[in-house]
């Protein structure tokens, strides 16, 4: 996926400034496609040069102008044929399962601690989605159209990240020895039936 498939999708639910697109961004794709704020304002600018945003400068007083894009027609039309072309399946690459397969008992240490880091880090992620849910979707029956295509991709990140974490869990729980089994590492309750 291109930068400018990304920020057209988020321009299609609110035009907005280069620097309210980039906040955004960073609170909702930002967690499924990763961009600087110059990645950002230099592909808006490429949008604009290329025809898929249009422009309107809004003077302000005491304060530079601001430039607030919008999809053009042909960038909704570019955005309609991306949606529409086959994309392949995620290939899971992931450089922890990696490294679980490939240490050495000697090794142990060192990858329980690795183990945990990345788990704090999903398990944190995993509850930014819940306070999302909670906050912007308090009542997914009703959701439909943008709201409902919102819902359904944290839905997806939800499930992904909870998926990790048990996962991590259940690594974890078998690279203890068996007379250390039990409770989960101190710090690390398990999430699991808390969904």
């Amino acid at each position: 996926m291109a930068l400018e498939h990304a920020l057209l999708v988020a321009l299609t639910e609110r035009s907005g400034s280069g620097y309210e697109l980039a906040r955004r961004f960073d609170r909702s794709i930002g967690f499924f496609h990763s961009a600087t704020h110059q990645q950002i304002y230099r592909t808006l600018r490429r949008m604009a040069e290329t025809g898929w945003v249009d422009v309107e400068v809004v003077e302000q007083d005491g304060k530079p102008d601001k430039k607030v894009y919008s999809p053009s027609p042909s960038g909704r039309t570019e955005l309609a044929r991306w949606i529409a072309e086959p994309s392949e399946p995620t290939v899971l690459r992931d450089e922890l399962a990696v490294k679980i397969r490939g240490a050495a008992a000697d090794d142990r240490d060192a990858l329980v601690a690795e183990i945990v880091r990345h788990r704090a880090s999903h398990a944190d992620r995993l509850a930014a989605y819940r306070a999302i849910e909670q906050r912007d979707f308090p009542d997914p029956a009703s959701l439909s159209d943008a709201a409902l295509r919102q819902y359904l991709v944290l839905r997806g990140g939800l499930r992904i990240e909870s998926g990790f974490v048990d996962w991590c869990d259940d690594v974890l729980d078998a690279l203890r020895p068996p007379t250390h089994r039990g409770p989960a590492l101190p710090g690390f309750a398990s999430e699991k039936g808390t969904r």
